[in-house]
């Protein structure tokens, strides 16, 4: 991660599954970044690097206050709201771990329509563990028994787009297959571009009028013991 920061220096890094009670803020202040984190013990986590000034405005997703899951982290850098989430995965099927990924979902969705309705300009990122469409993975019938593909949550992701979010990737990359940002460490998965894109940008109109470039960097996953994801950029005006 220090080397893809230093490369490409951008403005605001968001992270997910820290796995860790603890974040090396110091690690990356020398690096030039500010740094805010919510962190879980061996599970969940996420953080916000920033070259700016960050106001941490939520850590926990509203509607569940039993919820201690660290998946969530609202902030506000240079006059944008910039929510992080990583989803909940919700395998197997059937389980409350997919029931949970629903309701978390379910939560999600009524605070995304109040941010739309709000004049602050608002992005939100991170690992969605949603395959939107067939496109968005390699081989839809290799997927058909995963949380990630399933109608419900997929049902949930395009109502965020009714609500008028824009998917940063797509609206770029209208019909490009094979566009993936997580692929599996066996059987040579990333070699056979065998992958899903399960991470998203959802702007607002505000930020989407804005909206440059959205690409997936492939260099981090090609890289000796890697991460199973890449980095998705995205770049605003």
């Amino acid at each position: 991660m220090r080397q893809w920061l230093q490369s490409q220096s951008p403005d605001v890094l968001l992270l997910q599954e820290l796995k860790g009670p603890e974040f090396p803020a110091l690690v990356f202040k020398d690096l030039g970044y500010e740094s805010v984190a919510v962190t879980q013990k061996a599970y969940n986590g996420v953080a916000v690097l920033s070259k700016h000034p960050i106001e941490t405005v939520n850590t926990t997703l509203a509607g569940d206050e039993e919820d201690s899951h660290a998946r969530f982290l609202e902030v506000m850098i240079e006059g944008i709201r910039m929510v992080n989430i990583y989803l909940p995965n919700g395998n197997p099927i059937g389980s409350d771990k997919f029931l949970y990924k629903l309701a978390w979902m379910d939560r999600l969705l009524p605070q995304m329509n109040r941010w739309r309705n709000e004049t602050t300009p608002t992005l939100v990122g991170g690992d969605f563990n949603v395959i939107p469409e067939d496109i968005d993975c390699h081989k839809p019938s290799a997927w058909m028994g995963d949380a990630l593909f399933q109608p419900e949550p997929r049902a949930r992701y395009r109502a965020l787009l009714a609500m008028g979010y824009t998917d940063a990737f797509r609206s770029l990359h209208p019909g490009e297959p094979g566009k993936f940002t997580f692929w599996d460490y066996f059987r040579q998965a990333f070699e056979h571009n065998r992958g899903i894109r399960i991470d998203h940008f959802l702007l607002c109109p505000r930020v989407a009028t804005r909206l440059q470039s959205c690409y997936i960097d492939l260099e981090p996953r090609r890289k000796e013991k890697p991460s199973d994801h890449t980095p998705i950029v995205v770049e605003l005006r």
